[in-house]
This record gives structure tokens, C-alpha cells and sequence, in this order.
């Protein structure tokens, strides 16, 4: 027996050494090889002798902190190559080219072109970009840190593609009246320092309300798009998920959450409290994941000194769908929250007290049970944590229940999750077959 494992050893030594390839006649699937993958790109060494080393170095931070690759990288695409569809209540908007190519991408553009449209949300041939590019928010970016982004972009791997054409309904389409969007919705000028507050509340400001361009998801939107006035941060709702409140209120928002519990989530996507799926996983991977401590640090400042939102109180949920709720929850969620919701921290979050179950808006919660959702990996913790789909499983009725219960137990309080809402949810997420998912075991 000793033999015949030493045969096989040394067979399998030789066809190595001699190039031949075991897998052999084994069919690989197609899929495109990319020279640089996002993280690559935005971790790869910049060597002191590059010139303008320190600027580049900056520029990359700055890309960095205005999570420029989740919006700019489609599925198989090039990173900042583009053509991610947008999903808005007013069509879809497909991101544009930012790479360094000179035809397609932006390897071209001036420093003077770029600021114009960072702050003023005007493209390269004089044409208005719609606000789905965040320039009221990076409008607030300084000159030098423009020029500097725009110099990292120009050395970024140079591809030549043009995404898909922007097509919106009239009378949308016709981009000219995005000036009349900005005359009622734009901020005059760029944000300036608040003498009365520390550097770090700053720097927090400057980061958050500019090129991290929070609001765009955590405040809700009126009826044109633009951020309601007086709900500032306060939480809103997009691509079928919700952005929670970061104000400091204790049910909704970060009103239990420690300023290093802040840092912590942005830095490694989980903490005692939470884990960040859904859009916000990508904003880890590619962002706050990859940022400075101190600005981390910053940001948690910044958040900690917002006044917390109004409390809105309920009636007590449906004892019956408390009751079907329950005994849901104990078959297919106590194995990793455990049955009195305490979850396994920073690795199946708790759920009691947590401020994302307790929402306004229960659509995050029914995306979660419905479709899943994968936390987002960091350097630091670069396991992809996954929540599994539900909707092969549970009917609408089944989610509401559970989900009625969940946002209603352990210290949560929050309106009940509506049969209704969970049935156009699952159209809209494309989930009407109850075994159309990957944890189903369906292998027609």
C-alpha cells in the first residue's frame, strides 16, 4: 500500500514537472480575465519614483472616498469602465467611462472639465448631467482635490468601451431641464468649515455631506429627486433596499452606537450591532474599507453630532401574525440568531434593538428574507458572509408574518411588514417562482 501511494505520488510530480495538464479534456467555463480587478486597482503599490507619486497617492484616496468603482463597474465589466445601470423612479441612467482611455474614457479631459462637472454637473461637451452622478454633493469637493482625482483616473488601465445610452421618457430625456432641477434643489457653492466645531466634526462634514455623498441614499427623496428639506439623513429608500437613519435616534438611527462602533462598520463592514449588505456591502468592499483610520474616525464624528429624527410610535402588531411569526422564526431563523435574537455578533447580527429591522420602511427587511443579501468584505475581513434567500421557502404571507414579528420583539417596534408589499416586492426582485433560487436545490 506504502508502494502504490508513492506510485501515484511521484506519477502526479512527473506530469506537473513535464507540463501536462491533469484536467485535460475537462471543459472550463467562459469568463472574461481582467488585468486588474477592482481591489487591485485600488490597493496597488504607487512607488515613490512615480511622478507626482504624492498627488496620485491623494487622488486614490479621494476615489476611494467618493466610492467611485461600485457606480462605475457593471457586472464582467473593467473596473471604472461603466455601464451599471441606475436604477431611479425615473428610468435607468447607465454610468459613464472614467477609466484612462483618451476615445471613451476620461484620459482627455482637462482639470477645468472635470471640476465643471464635479461641481457644477456639466459634462465634457457642455451637456447637463443628470443628478444621478452625485455632483450636489461633490460640488462641495475642493479644487485640489479634484485635480487630483482626475490625475489618478488618467494613469488607470485605459478601456476603450462606451456604455449603453442614457434614454429616459420625455420630457426627460431632454437634458436641458436638469438647469431648472438645479436652480431649485442645487447648493449655492461649496461647503465651508464650521469655526465652532472640532477638525475631526470637519473633516467628517467635508466627507460625508461632499465626495461620500451620504444623503444621496440615507435622506428620502421628493417628488423631483432631490433630498426632502428637514429629513436630512434620515433615511431612505432605493433599489428596493433602505439606507437607515444615521441620525441619533436610539430605535432607527445610530443613537445606541458608540463612535468605534461606527469606525468598526465602515472599516470591516460588521460590528456588535450590524453587518452591511445589500448596497452597502459594495460600499465597504470598495470604499470605507479602504479608507484612512483617521477618517473613519472623522466620519463617526461627524454622524455622532447628528440630532436624532422624530420617534413615531405603533399600535401593537396582530397577535396572530405575532403568533405565525414566532413559530416561522424558530424554524428558519433561530439556528443563526438564536431564539431570543441575540445573533452571534459580527458574525449573524443580533436582533433586538437593531435600527435597520426597525425602519420606517419594511422593504429592506423583505428584500432581505426574500432575495439574501452578502455582507461586504474587507481586507480585514475578507470572508463574504451570506444570508440566504428565502423566497423559494416562504410565502408572502410567511415573510410578512415573520417579518411582522422580527421588527416587533426584543425591544423593536416598528408597522407591521404587509402581505401586499412582500407580493410586489417578489415581482419586482423577479422571485415569482418559489424555487428560482440559488439555495432551492432546483435542478431543472
Amino acid at each position: 500500500m506504502p508502494g502504490d501511494i508513492l506510485l501515484v505520488t511521484l506519477t502526479v510530480a512527473a506530469l506537473a514537472i513535464s507540463g501536462v495538464a491533469l484536467s485535460e479534456g475537462v471543459v472550463l467555463p467562459a469568463h472574461p480575465v481582467l488585468s486588474e480587478t477592482a481591489s487591485d486597482l485600488l490597493t496597488r503599490l504607487i512607488p515613490d519614483a512615480t511622478p507626482n507619486a504624492t498627488q496620485l497617492r491623494r487622488g486614490r484616496s479621494l476615489v476611494i472616498a467618493g466610492d467611485c468603482v461600485s457606480c462605475h463597474l457593471r457586472a464582467g465589466g473593467a473596473p471604472l469602465a461603466g455601464g451599471l445601470g441606475l436604477n431611479t423612479p425615473f428610468g435607468t441612467i447607465y454610468s459613464s467611462n472614467i477609466t484612462g482611455d483618451t476615445d471613451t474614457g476620461i484620459g482627455a479631459w482637462t482639470p477645468d472639465q472635470f471640476n465643471r462637472a464635479m461641481h457644477d454637473g456639466i459634462g465634457v461637451r457642455g451637456e447637463n448631467l443628470y443628478p444621478a452622478f452625485p455632483y450636489p454633493w461633490f460640488r462641495h469637493v475642493s479644487r485640489t482635490d479634484n485635480d487630483s482625482m482626475l490625475a489618478w483616473l488618467k494613469t488607470t488601465p485605459a478601456v476603450r468601451y462606451v456604455p449603453p445610452k442614457t434614454d429616459l421618457p420625455f420630457p426627460l430625456n431632454l437634458r436641458f431641464i436638469v438647469k431648472g432641477w438645479n436652480l431649485l434643489f442645487l447648493d449655492t457653492d461649496r461647503a465651508t468649515a464650521d469655526a465652532a466645531k472640532s477638525s475631526d466634526w470637519n473633516r467628517g462634514a467635508y466627507l460625508v455631506e461632499g465626495l461620500g455623498h451620504c444623503s444621496a441614499c440615507h435622506t428620502p427623496k421628493n417628488a423631483f429627486g432631490a433630498d426632502k428639506s428637514g429629513h436630512h439623513l434620515q433615511g431612505g429608500t432605493l433599489s428596493d433596499w433602505v439606507a437607515p437613519d444615521l441620525t441619533g435616534n436610539t430605535r432607527t438611527g445610530l443613537g445606541r452606537w458608540n463612535a468605534d462602533e461606527i469606525r468598526e462598520f465602515l472599516q470591516t463592514g460588521r460590528n456588535v450591532r450590524a453587518a452591511a449588505g445589500g448596497t452597502m456591502a459594495e460600499v465597504i468592499t470598495y470604499s470605507t474599507s479602504l479608507m484612512a483610520p483617521d477618517d473613519l474616525r472623522a466620519i463617526a464624528t461627524y454622524l455622532k453630532g447628528q440630532a436624532p429624527s422624530d420617534t413615531v410610535k405603533h399600535d401593537a402588531p396582530d397577535a396572530g401574525a405575532m403568533r405565525r411569526g414566532a413559530a416561522i422564526y424558530s424554524d428558519a431563523c433561530a439556528s443563526c440568531h438564536f431564539d431570543n435574537g441575540v445573533g452571534q455578533p459580527r458574525y449573524f447580527p443580533p436582533l433586538g434593538n437593531n435600527a435597520m429591522l426597525q425602519q420606517a420602511d419594511a422593504t429592506g427587511l423583505g428584500h432581505l428574507i426574500l432575495a439574501g443579501s452578502r455582507v461586504g468584505t474587507s481586507p480585514s475581513r475578507a470572508s463574504p458572509l451570506t444570508m440566504p434567500s428565502f423566497a423559494w421557502k416562504l410565502t408572502d404571507s410567511q415573510i410578512a408574518d415573520v417579518g411582522t414579528y422580527i421588527r416587533n420583539s426584543w425591544g423593536n417596534e416598528a408597522a407591521p411588514l404587509k402581505t401586499v408589499d412582500v407580493r410586489d416586492l417578489r415581482k419586482r426582485l423577479g422571485l415569482t417562482d418559489l424555487r428560482l433560487t440559488p439555495s432551492s436545490g432546483d435542478r431543472r
